[in-house]
Protein backbone atom coordinates (compact mmCIF):
# COMPACT_ATOMS: atom_id res chain seq x y z
CA UNK A 1 0.00 0.00 0.00
CA UNK A 2 2.52 2.53 0.63
CA UNK A 3 4.63 1.20 -2.48
CA UNK A 4 1.69 2.06 -4.40
CA UNK A 5 0.94 5.62 -2.41
CA UNK A 6 4.76 6.82 -3.17
CA UNK A 7 4.44 5.46 -6.80
CA UNK A 8 0.87 7.55 -7.23
CA UNK A 9 2.32 10.55 -5.22
CA UNK A 10 5.41 10.58 -7.74
CA UNK A 11 3.24 10.01 -11.17
CA UNK A 12 1.12 12.70 -10.03
CA UNK A 13 4.67 15.15 -9.52
CA UNK A 14 5.94 14.07 -12.76
CA UNK A 15 2.32 15.13 -14.07
CA UNK A 16 2.76 18.34 -12.70
CA UNK A 17 5.85 18.58 -14.12
CA UNK A 18 4.99 18.09 -17.25
CA UNK A 19 2.00 20.61 -17.36
CA UNK A 20 4.64 23.07 -16.07
CA UNK A 21 6.55 22.39 -18.83
CA UNK A 22 3.95 22.47 -21.24
CA UNK A 23 2.85 25.97 -19.98
CA UNK A 24 6.35 27.64 -20.37
CA UNK A 25 6.47 25.98 -23.95
CA UNK A 26 3.48 27.56 -24.77
CA UNK A 27 4.17 30.76 -23.34
CA UNK A 28 7.56 31.02 -25.08
CA UNK A 29 6.33 30.13 -28.22
CA UNK A 30 3.28 33.05 -28.15
CA UNK A 31 6.50 35.37 -27.18
CA UNK A 32 8.44 34.01 -30.08
CA UNK A 33 5.90 34.76 -32.30
CA UNK A 34 4.64 38.02 -30.95
CA UNK A 35 8.64 39.29 -31.29
CA UNK A 36 8.43 38.02 -34.70
CA UNK A 37 5.67 40.05 -35.92
CA UNK A 38 6.45 43.17 -33.97
CA UNK A 39 9.51 42.74 -36.15
CA UNK A 40 7.69 42.26 -39.82
CA UNK A 41 5.12 45.19 -38.61
CA UNK A 42 8.00 47.66 -37.75
CA UNK A 43 9.52 46.24 -40.96
CA UNK A 44 6.10 47.13 -43.00
CA UNK A 45 6.04 50.35 -41.63
CA UNK A 46 9.74 51.01 -42.88
CA UNK A 47 9.40 50.21 -46.08
CA UNK A 48 6.22 51.60 -46.67
CA UNK A 49 7.76 55.09 -45.84
CA UNK A 50 11.45 54.70 -47.25
CA UNK A 51 10.85 51.98 -50.16
CA UNK A 52 13.14 48.52 -49.54
CA UNK A 53 16.22 49.51 -51.30
CA UNK A 54 16.49 52.68 -48.44
CA UNK A 55 15.95 50.86 -44.89
CA UNK A 56 18.42 48.68 -43.87
CA UNK A 57 18.51 45.63 -41.62
CA UNK A 58 20.07 48.00 -38.75
CA UNK A 59 17.03 50.63 -39.04
CA UNK A 60 14.52 47.70 -38.43
CA UNK A 61 16.41 46.72 -35.47
CA UNK A 62 16.55 50.35 -34.19
CA UNK A 63 13.16 51.37 -34.75
CA UNK A 64 11.55 47.48 -33.29
CA UNK A 65 14.11 48.18 -30.14
CA UNK A 66 14.80 44.65 -30.45
CA UNK A 67 18.15 45.38 -31.36
CA UNK A 68 20.32 43.34 -34.33
CA UNK A 69 21.06 39.95 -32.31
CA UNK A 70 17.19 39.39 -32.43
CA UNK A 71 16.74 40.61 -35.63
CA UNK A 72 19.05 37.97 -37.23
CA UNK A 73 17.64 35.71 -35.20
CA UNK A 74 14.68 35.31 -37.32
CA UNK A 75 15.82 37.06 -40.23
CA UNK A 76 18.58 36.16 -42.31
CA UNK A 77 18.58 38.97 -44.94
CA UNK A 78 16.18 42.07 -45.37
CA UNK A 79 14.81 39.95 -48.19
CA UNK A 80 13.40 37.39 -45.94
CA UNK A 81 11.59 40.01 -43.69
CA UNK A 82 10.76 41.25 -46.47
CA UNK A 83 8.73 37.97 -47.87
CA UNK A 84 7.75 37.81 -44.58
CA UNK A 85 5.65 41.52 -45.25
CA UNK A 86 3.82 39.86 -47.78
CA UNK A 87 3.01 36.87 -46.19
CA UNK A 88 1.48 38.72 -43.47
CA UNK A 89 -0.44 41.14 -45.68
CA UNK A 90 -1.75 37.68 -47.26
CA UNK A 91 -2.94 36.11 -44.16
CA UNK A 92 -4.79 38.99 -43.01
CA UNK A 93 -6.46 39.20 -46.60
CA UNK A 94 -6.95 35.20 -46.09
CA UNK A 95 -8.50 35.49 -42.22
CA UNK A 96 -10.99 38.03 -43.39
CA UNK A 97 -12.40 35.77 -46.36
CA UNK A 98 -12.81 33.10 -44.25
CA UNK A 99 -15.07 34.92 -42.41
CA UNK A 100 -17.34 35.98 -44.84
CA UNK A 101 -17.12 32.18 -45.69
CA UNK A 102 -18.21 31.21 -42.95
CA UNK A 103 -21.05 33.43 -42.54
CA UNK A 104 -24.57 32.49 -42.34
CA UNK A 105 -25.86 33.66 -45.53
CA UNK A 106 -26.76 32.42 -48.93
CA UNK A 107 -23.61 31.13 -50.87
CA UNK A 108 -24.51 33.30 -53.65
CA UNK A 109 -24.12 36.20 -51.51
CA UNK A 110 -20.70 34.75 -49.95
CA UNK A 111 -19.13 34.61 -53.39
CA UNK A 112 -20.38 38.55 -54.26
CA UNK A 113 -19.17 39.43 -50.83
CA UNK A 114 -15.60 37.37 -51.40
CA UNK A 115 -15.03 38.96 -54.61
CA UNK A 116 -15.57 42.21 -53.66
CA UNK A 117 -13.16 41.85 -50.63
CA UNK A 118 -10.46 40.16 -52.42
CA UNK A 119 -10.25 43.28 -54.67
CA UNK A 120 -10.96 46.22 -52.28
CA UNK A 121 -8.26 44.66 -49.36
CA UNK A 122 -5.77 44.10 -52.38
CA UNK A 123 -5.82 47.58 -53.19
CA UNK A 124 -6.08 48.53 -49.68
CA UNK A 125 -3.01 46.85 -48.98
CA UNK A 126 -1.44 48.15 -51.96
CA UNK A 127 -2.42 51.78 -51.24
CA UNK A 128 -1.06 51.36 -47.44
CA UNK A 129 2.14 50.31 -48.10
CA UNK A 130 3.08 53.50 -49.93
CA UNK A 131 6.72 53.07 -51.14
CA UNK A 132 6.84 49.27 -50.74
CA UNK A 133 4.29 49.10 -53.62
CA UNK A 134 6.41 49.53 -56.42
CA UNK A 135 8.54 46.50 -55.41
CA UNK A 136 5.05 44.49 -55.39
CA UNK A 137 4.79 44.68 -59.23
CA UNK A 138 9.08 45.20 -59.66
CA UNK A 139 9.18 41.43 -58.32
CA UNK A 140 5.97 40.60 -59.16
CA UNK A 141 7.44 36.52 -60.12
CA UNK A 142 8.41 36.87 -56.71
CA UNK A 143 5.13 37.94 -54.70
CA UNK A 144 4.07 35.25 -56.91
CA UNK A 145 6.12 32.73 -55.42
CA UNK A 146 4.96 34.01 -52.49
CA UNK A 147 1.92 33.83 -52.49
CA UNK A 148 1.21 30.13 -53.70
CA UNK A 149 -0.26 29.10 -50.24
CA UNK A 150 -2.70 32.01 -49.84
CA UNK A 151 -4.22 31.46 -53.66
CA UNK A 152 -4.51 27.53 -53.38
CA UNK A 153 -6.47 28.29 -49.99
CA UNK A 154 -8.52 31.02 -51.38
CA UNK A 155 -9.40 28.25 -54.65
CA UNK A 156 -10.00 25.42 -51.69
CA UNK A 157 -12.19 28.12 -49.98
CA UNK A 158 -14.39 28.84 -53.27
CA UNK A 159 -14.85 25.15 -53.91
CA UNK A 160 -16.39 24.78 -50.42
CA UNK A 161 -18.76 27.75 -50.91
CA UNK A 162 -19.90 26.22 -54.67
CA UNK A 163 -20.15 22.72 -53.27
CA UNK A 164 -22.93 24.42 -50.55
CA UNK A 165 -24.62 26.19 -53.53
CA UNK A 166 -24.76 22.65 -55.27
CA UNK A 167 -26.16 20.93 -52.89
CA UNK A 168 -28.73 23.38 -51.96
CA UNK A 169 -29.59 23.39 -55.34
CA UNK A 170 -28.56 27.49 -55.49
CA UNK A 171 -25.64 26.64 -58.64
CA UNK A 172 -25.97 24.54 -61.10
CA UNK A 173 -22.09 23.75 -61.55
CA UNK A 174 -21.18 20.14 -63.16
CA UNK A 175 -16.97 20.52 -62.03
CA UNK A 176 -17.03 22.81 -58.53
CA UNK A 177 -12.86 22.47 -58.97
CA UNK A 178 -12.59 23.57 -62.56
CA UNK A 179 -15.35 26.21 -61.56
CA UNK A 180 -13.53 27.37 -58.37
CA UNK A 181 -9.62 27.45 -60.29
CA UNK A 182 -11.21 30.29 -62.94
CA UNK A 183 -13.25 32.08 -60.34
CA UNK A 184 -10.48 32.77 -58.58
CA UNK A 185 -7.95 33.68 -61.67
CA UNK A 186 -10.49 35.80 -62.91
CA UNK A 187 -10.17 37.65 -59.93
CA UNK A 188 -6.40 37.79 -59.42
CA UNK A 189 -6.50 38.95 -62.93
CA UNK A 190 -8.71 42.24 -62.11
CA UNK A 191 -6.10 42.97 -59.30
CA UNK A 192 -4.06 45.79 -60.91
CA UNK A 193 -7.18 47.21 -63.06
CA UNK A 194 -8.84 47.05 -60.30
CA UNK A 195 -6.18 48.73 -57.53
CA UNK A 196 -5.46 51.56 -60.69
CA UNK A 197 -9.56 52.66 -60.96
CA UNK A 198 -9.83 51.34 -64.21
CA UNK A 199 -12.98 49.33 -63.82
CA UNK A 200 -15.89 51.29 -63.30
CA UNK A 201 -14.50 54.20 -62.90
CA UNK A 202 -16.15 56.54 -60.55
CA UNK A 203 -18.83 54.15 -59.49
CA UNK A 204 -19.15 53.16 -55.99
CA UNK A 205 -19.04 49.56 -54.73
CA UNK A 206 -22.74 49.15 -53.82
CA UNK A 207 -23.73 50.57 -57.58
CA UNK A 208 -21.33 47.90 -59.34
CA UNK A 209 -22.80 45.10 -57.13
CA UNK A 210 -26.26 44.50 -59.18
CA UNK A 211 -24.18 43.91 -62.79
CA UNK A 212 -21.68 41.91 -60.94
CA UNK A 213 -23.94 39.82 -59.63
CA UNK A 214 -25.95 39.38 -62.55
CA UNK A 215 -22.98 38.13 -64.22
CA UNK A 216 -21.72 35.69 -61.55
CA UNK A 217 -24.99 34.23 -61.38
CA UNK A 218 -25.77 33.64 -64.78
CA UNK A 219 -22.55 31.96 -64.81
CA UNK A 220 -23.36 29.78 -62.07
CA UNK A 221 -26.84 29.15 -63.41
CA UNK A 222 -28.29 31.21 -60.94
CA UNK A 223 -30.89 33.46 -61.56
CA UNK A 224 -31.92 36.22 -59.40
CA UNK A 225 -35.30 36.89 -58.06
Amino acid sequence: MVFCEVFSNFAHAIGTVQLCLRGIYALRIMSISKTRQKLVDVARQLFAKNGLENTTMNDIAQASGKGRRTLYTYFKSKEDIYFAVIESELERLSDQLDEVAAKRIPPQEKIIELIYLHLSMIRETVVRNGNLRAEFFRNIWMVEKIRKNFDDAEIELFRRVFREGKEGGEFDIDNVDLVADITHYCIKGLEVPYIYGRIAHGMTAEATKPQVAKIVYSALGKRRN
